[in-house]
């Protein structure tokens, strides 16, 4: 009897790994086995990709990486995207969730609205921005110059490349961070919100005091979801720019250059070593962020 609980036991089991064998397969594959690559190749002086030969394992590729100007500019560039996007989306995003939670009537309407950018092309959406942002006939130079603003060059300046792409991605993130708040707001019990209005309790008041501490784990995981992806912008950049880093690398970011680095120069030691670095500042982030949120929560 013993025997045979062991032997169906086992079945079982076999029967779940069968079942995660495919996910496990495509994970190992195309992240677990990539990731150990780069790895390797950062360590790799005069890696080719083509035989696998190599001069030596060395710095030599973190050296150099740290010594390149476009690098660092990158680097530069990349930093003041993620302070910019992340904190400015969130909160755009949780005002406007309020508000369309709050609306009387139209809110299937605007939850649709504001959802079609996520589901939509990025490579189409930045046509239609690069259409926003041109000097001589576009939609922002035109409310601007209602206010007597004149035209602003913001795709051939690099004084003002790195903004519209910031503009640009602070809008296309909006849509996400919006439907996972709303689905926040709409679990918070409205009885909390019907003791508020009896005692009066001015709407800034619930909204600082109720709405915002119900809604920390998401904000939170909004939050952590933003960083990881604006430190990963690539797609903004090459569809706004028209597969360019703007003028004179002025938006380039750490991902186009490693893509710039891996696929136009064939330098593939300092492009791993380049997203090595990267892989690095994002999990450290991403470890501090979440130490800090389970601080908050104990205390």
């Amino acid at each position: 009897m013993q025997h045979n609980q062991t032997v169906r036991r086992r079945l079982q089991n076999g029967k779940g790994y069968l079942y995660l064998a495919p996910s496990l397969i495509i994970l190992l594959v195309f992240t677990i086995y990539p990731l150990i690559k780069a790895f390797m190749m950062s360590f790799c002086e005069d890696y080719s990709i083509i035989n696998g030969s190599f001069k030596g394992v060395n710095l030599q590729n973190y050296q150099d990486l740290f010594a390149d100007d476009v690098f660092l500019k990158a680097l530069s560039n990349t930093s003041i995207y993620v302070v910019f996007v992340v904190p400015v989306s969130i909160l755009l995003s949780l005002v406007i969730a309020v508000l369309i939670h709050n609306a009387a009537r139209g809110k299937a309407i605007f939850q649709t609205l504001y959802f079609l950018p996520y589901v939509t092309s990025v490579i189409a959406i930045g046509i239609v921005w690069s259409w926003i942002f041109n000097s001589n006939y576009g939609l922002l130079n035109y409310f601007l110059s209602l206010f007597g603003i004149d035209a602003i060059p913001w795709l051939n300046d690099p004084q003002y490349a790195l903004a519209a792409l910031i503009i640009f991605s602070i809008w296309k993130s909006l849509a996400f961070n919006i439907l996972i708040f709303l689905s926040g707001l709409s679990s918070i019990s409205q009885d909390i919100y019907q003791a508020a209005r009896i005692d009066s309790t001015p709407q800034m008041r619930v909204f600082f005091k109720i709405t915002v501490p119900q809604l920390r784990p998401i904000i939170v995981y909004a939050f952590l979801m933003g960083l990881i992806n604006a430190f990963k912008v690539y797609n903004e950049v090459f569809s706004l720019f028209q597969s360019k880093a703007g003028p004179a690398n002025s938006a380039i970011t750490v991902v186009y250059y490693i893509y710039d680095k891996f696929y136009n120069s064939g330098d593939y030691g300092v492009a791993s070593a380049a997203a090595v670095v990267l892989f690095i500042i994002i999990l450290v982030l991403t470890m501090v962020q979440k130490f800090i949120a389970k601080e908050k929560e104990a205390a």
